[in-house]
């Protein structure tokens, strides 16, 4: 018989999850999607049409919901990655990310433990977790110090695969995933954000703004926090190898890079023919990269980019910034890389290629 997987969620690493099982193993694949969530399930409908894969709803809140999804199937493998996943949300939600990112697993590792102990199960980590970091690059021995509820519910989330780990000896395997992103993220991340502001810009230049009337400008929170950027598929080929060990181990998947928001941005608007220029209104006057850096939160709001035409393509707004922001994330992949034999396949570049002209083939 084939060996039979759930895929919780119908994001990105879902969808990425899923054809790299349809494309390298035989197993049955259940995608166990949030019944609350979106039901535009477009991203996973080419693989409704393979006999091995089939779709059910459920709601990580349902704890016999869970319960009975276990108990029906009876997975080998159970790879949780739905989740409440958007970090500025969980300041003013924390109880939902509590019991969407922790109580959940409670309920999968209970279900677990009682129908089917042999089941490998996965938890998806952050790096948020981490939150003010004691040392760079982070590896899998950085301490927890979240500064975000979503941070504190994924650290739950570890803690509760160790306690069913080494109460029960199930095969419960917690990893740190840093920022991973890919055309078919959500609109509400800034990464996604940026690329699909950007190809409206152009639209917009094409359609002649910028001659006849004013740009819309593309407006974002904090430009210097940096970040570790990686493709979603390369890390969810990351997360099978780990599936696949004998004993459960805890790994960073990382690109062991750091880009700024800025970085991001700039490339972004490059890939349309544009180069921005940081200018500071009140002094009219140009900011060079040093002197940005040197900008807190509060000065960084009267910073705008503008193109050599001086239209305003980019204007920081405070309703962006974070009640308490993690300033700096970059993983030390080197463990995984070693022992797993895992490599990204995509570099930075390339995954704002990817996602740019998706957005751009959006106005053709």
């Amino acid at each position: 018989m084939n060996k039979k997987v759930i895929i919780t969620g119908s994001g990105q690493d879902s969808t990425y999850m899923t054809e790299h099982l349809v494309e390298t193993t035989n197993h049955d694949i259940v995608i166990a999607a949030r019944a609350n969530s979106r039901t535009d399930y477009s991203n996973i409908d080419k693989f409704l049409k393979n006999d091995r894969v089939k779709l059910v709803t459920f709601d990580l809140n349902d704890g016999n919901g869970i319960r009975n999804l276990i108990k029906n199937e009876e997975p080998d493998y159970f790879i949780n990655l739905a989740a409440a996943t958007f970090v500025k949300d969980s300041w003013e939600n924390p109880v939902l990310h509590m019991q969407v990112n922790a109580i959940s697993l409670i309920h999968m590792l209970e279900a677990i433990k009682d129908y089917c102990p042999k089941c490998k199960f996965y938890s998806a980590g952050s790096s948020e977790e981490w939150g003010n970091i004691d040392y760079s690059p982070q590896d899998e021995n950085h301490p927890y110090k979240p500064r975000s509820m979503y941070g504190v519910s994924k650290v739950a989330a570890d803690f509760t695969c160790k306690v069913y780990r080494e109460s029960y000896g199930i095969f419960a395997l917690h990893g740190i995933l840093l920022n991973h992103e890919s055309k078919l993220r959500s609109l509400c991340f800034v990464t996604r954000k940026i690329t699909s502001e950007v190809a409206r810009i152009k639209n917009e230049f094409d359609c002649g703004a910028g001659v006849i009337k004013k740009i819309k400008p593309l407006k974002i929170g904090n430009i210097l926090s940096k970040r570790d950027w990686s493709h979603s598929k390369d890390f969810m080929r990351g997360v099978w190898l780990m599936m696949n060990m004998d004993k459960p181990k805890k790994y960073v998947l990382s690109s062991d890079e750091t880009h700024s928001v800025k970085e991001f941005i700039e490339i972004c608007f490059e890939k349309i023919g544009i180069s921005l220029q940081w200018w500071l209104p009140t002094e009219n006057r140009y900011l060079n990269n040093e002197e940005l850096e040197k900008l807190s939160e509060k000065d960084l709001v009267n910073i705008q980019a503008v193109d050599k035409a001086m239209n305003v393509l980019v204007e920081i707004d405070p309703q962006f910034f974070r009640p308490a922001e993690v300033s700096l994330l970059h993983g030390d992949s080197s463990l995984a890389r070693k022992e797993l034999g895992w490599r990204p396949e995509y570099s930075f570049e390339d995954l704002v290629n990817e996602m740019m002209e998706n957005d751009l083939k959006s106005y053709e």
